[in-house]
Order: C-alpha cells, then structure tokens, then sequence
C-alpha cells in the first residue's frame, strides 16, 4: 500500500494515511477469520457465529466505503479520457479542473446525507436545508435501533448511559456499524480536495487512473513472449 505516499505530507496527513490503511487492513484480517472460523464451526463442529454473517456484511460496507477514499487517494478510481487525449494540453487542464469540481461538489452533497442518515442513529440532530445544511433539524431519537445479532464487546454500560438514557441494549447499537458512513465519506472529501490540490499544482493531471490496464496488458505480453 505504499503507493499512496508518493506526495509529501504533514504530520496530520501521515497519521490519516496510517489509520486509513490500518483500518483496511484490520477489516480485511477480520473478514477473513469470522468467515473461517464460521466454515470450521459448521463443518466440523456442527454449529456457528450466529452474528457473523451480520458481522461480515458490516465489515464489508465499511471496506467498501473506506475503499472509495483510498482509490482518489492512489488515482485506482476508472475513468474514460478519451476526449482528454485528443484535446488541447491547456482544454484537458481546463476539463479535469472541472471534473474535480463536480467531484468535490458530489463529495460535500454525500457528506451532508451521510451525516443526516446517520445523525438520529447517535440521537444526534440531522440538518435542515435540501442542498446546502442551513442549520440543525430536531431530528426524531433512533440511538435505540439495534442491529439484529452483532453483540456488545465493550463499554455496554457507557453506551446505555450515553445513546440510550440508561435503557439496556441487546445488541450492537446501530449507530457504531453506520459510523462509517461519515466518516467515510468525510475521509473521501478530504482525498478529492487533495487530489485537486495536485491538479491544480501540477504534481498530476488526473484524478483518474490512466493506462494502468494497458500497461499491464503490455508488460503480460512481454512476460509471455520471453517465456
């Protein structure tokens, strides 16, 4: 994963580059184990994790999402430059700094509907405003939603206190698994202005992949012609 620190970086920017690829290392590591030891459980043992099916699906999500940010961070995200490659170099300049506009305008309008999604889940207030948030909504309670298996490792007391007004929780609250979705996609919105920083910089011209597919076409045809 070293690809993405190919840009010099502050201190802060290096321990979101660490925690990000921590956090998509850790899920994938877990996946992959819940999955194995629920295929030993049922095979051999005749049995299961009851919750983990739910707890793959979580995971999966949040892989997905965390992926996104990771791909404008390592330019991997696909994109046709058809038109790029036979415009002017000053036109192509002009028409990638517009797709990055559009691409961070998507990026905040995502943000806010994440947080407002995920806002009532945490007992928290979801904004008012239909395209751009004018203020905080009173938004209706839902910190009591549960996920359906997926038990409480940890701090149970502290979130009952906390997101439940001392109610016991059965499971998992909702609100932690669906986190991912501000979080994620503020960690996106951050990867796009960067990436429009390095276009309007210079240090790329792109904020898509380019010819990687090809390239790698080529160099398996090299590969096969000396074999």
């Amino acid at each position: 994963m070293s690809s993405g620190r190919h840009h010099p970086v502050g201190r802060w920017a290096t321990f979101i580059n660490n925690v990000e690829e921590t956090l998509i290392a850790f899920i994938l590591g877990a996946m992959t184990l819940v999955t194995f030891i629920n295929v030993v459980l049922r095979y051999a043992f005749n049995s299961q994790l009851i919750w983990g099916l739910e707890l793959t699906l979580v995971l999966f999500a949040w892989l997905v999402i965390l992926g996104i940010s990771y791909a404008f961070k390592v330019t991997a995200h696909l994109g046709v430059d058809a038109v790029l490659n036979i415009v002017s170099p000053s036109l192509r300049r002009a028409m990638t700094l517009l797709a990055c506009a559009v691409c961070l305008a998507y990026a905040l309008l995502l943000l806010k509907g994440a947080w407002d999604y995920w806002a009532p889940f945490a007992g928290l207030n979801a904004t008012e405003g239909r395209w751009f948030p004018t203020g905080f909504a009173n938004s209706r309670d839902q910190a009591w939603y549960e996920t359906e298996q997926i038990p409480i490792p940890f701090f149970k007391d502290w979130l009952e206190a906390t997101f439940n007004f001392g109610e016991e929780y059965e499971k998992l609250p909702r609100f932690i698994p669906y986190s991912v979705l501000p979080f994620g996609v503020a960690l996106m919105t951050l990867r796009v202005v960067q990436a429009t920083v390095r276009v309007i910089t210079g240090a790329a011209d792109s904020i898509i992949v380019s010819h990687e597919a090809e390239d790698a076409v080529e160099e398996a045809a090299a590969l096969n012609k000396k074999d």
